[in-house]
C-alpha cells in the first residue's frame, strides 16, 4: 500500500437506493482509510435517470474524459421507472465500459459467514469462485439491425463481434489473477463456452485459451459448456476456482453466482481497466430498487463489498481485505437477513455495524 497516495474517486450515486448504499459504502471508506493511514477524495456525478428526464442526456459531452482524470468510479445503481428499458444500460453503462476499455468485468462469488444459499448443504467453504467476464465484446458491440421492420417479413440480426486481442487480453488477465489468488485447493482456471454450437468465434476463444495456458504451468486449464456450468454451479459450486468467459455468458451465470452467494443485496462487482493509467468503475449488482427509496431499508453490504474491490483493485488491498472481514463479521453475527426491511436493522446501522467491526 501507498500511504503518499492520495485515492481519487469519481462517485455516481444514481438512482433510487443508488445515493443510500453509496452512502454508507463511503462511510466505510473514511473510516478505514483513517485506519489505514491514506487520504482520499471525491467527486459527485449526477449521471442517471433524474438528470436524462432532466436535460435528455445520458452522459454529457466530456464526461468520460472528465471520469477519466479519476483512479477509480464508483456506482451506486442507474435505473429509473420513468425512462425505457435500455436507455442507461446502453447510454451510460456500455458507454463508460466501451469507451474507457473496462475490458475486464469481475465478479466473485462467495458466500459469507450467516448468509442463507438456496443450495441445501452447502456453506461459505463451498461457494468461493470468482467470474472474469470479457466486457467489450460480444453480442454487446450492437452489431445487427432490421429488415422490413414492423411488417409480417420483418428480420432481425444481431452479430457477435470476437477478437484474437480482446480473447487474449482477458485469458491472459485471468490466468494471472488466478495465479495471483493462489487458492489452496489448487489453482483452477475454467473457460465457460459453446464450443460445440458457436463453432467461430467460441473456436477462437479456445483456441487463444490453449495457447496462453502454456505459458502457466502452475494453473490448471479446465473447459465447461455453459449450460454445464449452470448445471455444476448449482450442484457443485465447490468445483471452481476462477472461471473466464465471454461477455454475453459472463451476464448470464454471473446472476446465478449472485443467488447461490445469497441474493443481489450482496453481490458486488467491478468493470476493470486494468491497464496502467486506467480507469475502473466498481458496483452493487442489486440495480436501483426505486420502491425502497428513501426508508432506510436497503441492504448496503453488496456496495460496501464494491468498495473492498475497489480498494483491493487500486492500490489499497490490505484496507479492501479489512472491509472484507469486517463485512464477513457483521453478516455472521449482527444481520438477520440480508433482504431489504428484514435485515433486523436499517441501511444506516449496517454501516455503521461495519465501521465498527474494522
Amino acid at each position: 500500500m501507498n500511504a503518499n497516495k492520495k485515492l481519487r474517486i469519481a462517485v455516481i450515486g444514481g438512482d433510487g437506493t443508488g445515493p443510500e448504499v453509496t452512502r454508507e459504502a463511503l462511510k466505510v471508506l473514511d473510516a478505514v482509510s483513517k485506519l489505514e493511514g491514506f487520504s482520499f477524495e471525491t467527486q459527485d456525478f449526477d449521471f442517471g435517470g433524474e438528470r436524462y428526464l432532466r436535460t435528455g442526456e445520458t452522459l454529457p459531452v466530456g464526461a468520460v474524459d472528465e471520469l477519466r482524470k479519476f483512479d477509480a468510479i464508483f456506482l451506486g445503481a442507474v435505473g429509473h421507472p420513468d425512462v425505457a428499458p435500455g436507455i442507461l444500460e446502453k447510454g451510460l453503462l456500455l458507454e463508460l465500459r466501451f469507451k474507457m476499455d473496462q475490458y475486464i468485468n469481475l465478479r466473485p462469488v462467495k458466500l459469507y459467514p450467516g448468509v442463507s444459499t438456496p443450495l441445501a448443504g452447502k456453506g461459505p467453504q463451498d461457494i468461493d469462485f470468482v467470474v472474469v467476464r470479457e466486457n467489450t465484446e460480444d453480442l454487446y458491440c450492437g452489431v445487427g439491425g432490421f429488415l422490413k421492420k414492423n411488417t409480417p417479413d420483418e428480420v432481425a440480426t444481431q452479430s457477435a463481434v470476437y477478437t484474437r486481442k480482446g480473447c487474449e487480453r482477458c485469458i491472459r488477465w485471468a490466468f494471472e489473477f488466478t495465479r495471483k489468488r493462489n487458492n489452496p485447493k489448487g489453482k483452477k482456471l475454467t473457460l465457460v463456452a459453446k464450443t460445440n454450437v458457436l463453432t467461430f468465434g467460441h473456436d477462437l476463444w479456445w483456441r487463444t485459451f490453449q495457447d496462453v495456458a502454456r505459458e502457466f504451468p502452475d494453473v490448471q486449464p479446465d473447459y465447461n459448456h455453459v449450460d454445464a456450468c449452470c448445471m455444476w454451479m448449482v450442484k457443485n459450486p465447490e468445483y471452481y476456482d476462477v472461471i473466464v468467459t465471454t461477455n454475453m455468458f459472463g451476464d448470464i451465470i454471473t446472476d446465478l453466482g449472485a443467488m447461490i452467494q445469497g441474493g443481489m443485496g450482496v453481490a458486488a462487482g467491478g468493470n476493470i481497466n486494468p491497464d496502467a493509467g486506467g480507469t475502473s468503475m466498481y458496483e452493487p449488482m442489486g440495480g436501483s430498487a426505486p420502491k425502497y427509496t428513501g426508508q432506510n431499508v436497503i441492504n448496503p453490504i453488496a456496495a460496501i463489498g464494491a468498495m473492498s474491490m475497489l480498494l483491493e483493485h487500486t492500490g489499497f488491498p490490505r484496507a479492501g481485505k479489512r472491509v472484507l472481514d469486517a463485512i464477513q463479521v457483521v453478516t455472521g453475527t449482527k444481520m438477520k437477513s440480508q433482504a431489504a426491511g428484514k435485515m433486523g436493522c436499517g441501511t444506516s446501522e449496517v454501516g455503521d455495524l461495519v465501521v465498527g467491526a474494522l
